[in-house]
């Protein structure tokens, strides 16, 4: 046989394994990803997001780019082709990948909410999984030792404190210091409608905070990747000279868009994803917003708040998700938001700080609301919101939007910033 026949066939072969990977992949619920996704719930995602190709699922912009080199894939379950991993898709068409690694929540999401994880092996490839969440938080000289490429492919929700928007700037890091390929696959945004919060004060800065940026920022993973890199928030001033970036075809930032798997173990719902940015600032408090139970952050309550609200669930220890959830074992009274309309967050395009003010004049103790101390469960508020002076706002009975106004120059400016990053209209 001829080279020239050689290749003809090889990419014969090559174009019918994608296309196999991706028909199988959408007319099967009982792949890997589907299965370690088992109980996460959409609403009628398939339907909206039907017009959208993410940079995965573009294999033939981005394969050529890998074939003959050393691969290393940053991926977690959100990584998928199709509704299959990744990792096996990829494995599958030849791209040589040499190891893994994984962020919070682990490779396989089955680590708990702040867990360290440690290095392993996948059984179900055999590749080494080196942890971006335990001993180290980038990747080592040693580690990129046998790599040409550094491949980013995970989902983001578009908020400050997910911590993913770290583990991409310290991946960059390494790949700028140690002089290895890049490449990222962009996906949508599911808040890619808003941009709200104040601006991280960086004498806050904090495992949930890293960038001076609102709580919501209205971007994708790859539009705030060359922001990173466009800010110089490399530690050195490192730089990448191109941020190598597969868009999302068909992509509009006011898209609705809901995920096709959970992106990690407590954004198990549709709604839970949804009301994240908003509820997420309830770990600063002493209520519990759904740790503990099936319904993370689109419950929320205390024991204290009996005879208050009739709406009550009890948090427990669930592996994986939570061991030891605030008020573990207790009654707890509060808001139920699993059936709360979010087509109104779209709609005002802000977080709702209602339901924290509200909980606030209900709760009697006061003192105790945004006091870390009562638990090791709770979080610091300030390093949440990201500015020293709402817990005084609060206190004092400022309204929602008094307490907006405040945050108005800041947002003016990061929205003015973001324009040149934009890869989406």
């Amino acid at each position: 046989m001829t080279a020239p026949m050689s290749k003809m066939l090889l990419s014969c072969l090559t174009c019918g394994l994608l296309l196999f990977l991706l028909a199988s992949s959408s007319c099967t619920e009982t792949t890997s990803a589907s299965a370690e996704n088992k109980g996460y719930t959409q609403q009628h995602a398939t339907q909206r997001n039907q017009e959208l190709v993410t940079g995965a699922d573009q294999v033939e912009k981005y394969l050529p780019l890998l074939k003959g080199k050393r691969v290393a894939l940053v991926v977690n379950p959100t990584s998928i082709i199709g509704n299959t991993p990744s990792v096996d898709s990829l494995l599958a068409l030849g791209v040589n990948v040499v190891k893994i690694f994984g962020p919070e929540h682990g490779f396989r999401g089955n680590a708990s909410n702040g867990a360290k994880v440690a290095d392993e092996v996948d059984a179900q490839t055999g590749l080494p999984i080196i942890s971006l969440y335990g001993a180290k938080r980038k990747p080592s000289k040693a580690d990129l030792a046998d790599v040409d490429l550094l491949l980013y492919d995970i989902q983001d929700v578009g908020v400050r404190f997910y911590t993913n928007i770290n583990t991409l700037r310290d991946v960059m890091e390494a790949a700028a210091e140690h002089q290895v390929a890049f490449l990222l696959l962009d996906r949508p945004n599911p808040h890619g409608y808003l941009i709200d919060g104040p601006v991280l004060d960086m004498q806050y800065k904090s495992g949930i905070g890293q960038f001076p940026i609102p709580i919501a920022h209205g971007m994708t993973v790859g539009e705030f990747a060359r922001m990173i890199n466009g800010e110089g928030w490399m530690a050195d001033g490192l730089r990448l000279d191109t941020v190598p970036i597969i868009p999302v075809a068909n992509y509009r930032h006011d898209m609705p868009y809901e995920l096709p798997v959970k992106p990690s173990p407590n954004l198990n719902t549709a709604q839970s994803v949804m009301l994240y940015p908003s509820t997420c600032l309830f770990e600063g408090t002493i209520l519990n917003h759904g740790r503990g139970t099936q319904f993370p952050f689109t419950i929320l309550g205390a024991p204290a708040l009996k005879g208050t609200y009739d709406f009550s669930f009890t948090p427990v220890s669930i592996p994986g998700m939570s061991e030891t959830p605030l008020h573990m074992g207790q009654v707890c009274y509060g808001l139920d938001l699993r059936s709360y309309d979010v087509e109104q967050l779209r709609k005002r395009r802000q977080l709702n700080l209602s339901w924290l003010l509200e909980l606030y004049q209900a709760y009697p103790d006061k003192a105790r609301f945004f006091d870390s101390s009562y638990s090791n469960q709770m979080g610091v508020i300030e390093r949440l919101v990201g500015v020293g002076d709402f817990r005084k706002q609060v206190a004092q009975g400022w309204t929602e939007a008094q307490i907006r106004e405040t945050w108005q120059p800041g947002l003016a400016a990061f929205k003015e910033m973001r324009q040149k990053y934009l890869l989406y209209p």
